[in-house]
């Protein structure tokens, strides 16, 4: 029966230590390196990681790359998603009568914002909107376009 090599000894005899085995370069015998030690290393690292990302969201979150405004006629607006509703629609910009359309797909955040967009189909407005880059997930909406504004153009 052959011998387990004396790494697995040391996991097989103790929980507080890992296969990991140090050996020094002058050929000592080597030494286990323990999981307290480990988890003293590992928690401020995740815990980095998370600030981190959670001050990466916000700063995208609140930050717009560029703002500005679309007229046109607001053709369709919906509230998808199947875990993050948000709100979905799409500008009819017609450059000249007669012209081939070109359409602004936004997203819109506020819910009062939604209502007066949905009051406001079929009528030429003017959207004000912010540009986002980099948002981590599509939670936040389909489009990088979200309408913070809706002005009726008569």
């Amino acid at each position: 029966m052959s011998q387990k090599p004396r790494v697995f000894q040391h996991l097989l005899r103790a929980r507080t230590e890992i296969a990991v085995v140090k050996t020094s370069s002058s050929g000592a015998k080597p030494r286990a390196v323990s999981l307290s030690r480990q988890r003293g290393f590992l928690i401020p690292v995740l815990l980095a990681i998370v600030v981190l990302a959670a001050l990466y969201a916000v700063v995208v979150w609140k930050w717009s790359y560029s703002t500005g405004e679309r007229v046109g006629v607001v053709q369709k607006i919906s509230n998808k998603g199947w875990v993050c509703k948000t709100w979905e629609g799409e500008l009819n910009m017609v450059v000249l009568p007669g012209g081939v359309p070109d359409k602004f797909y936004f997203t819109v955040w506020d819910d009062a914002v939604a209502a007066s967009v949905n009051k406001t189909i079929g009528k030429r407005v003017s959207l004000h909107y912010e540009e986002k880059l980099g948002l981590p997930t599509s939670c936040f909406g389909d489009t990088r376009h979200y309408i913070t504004k809706v002005v009726v153009l008569e």
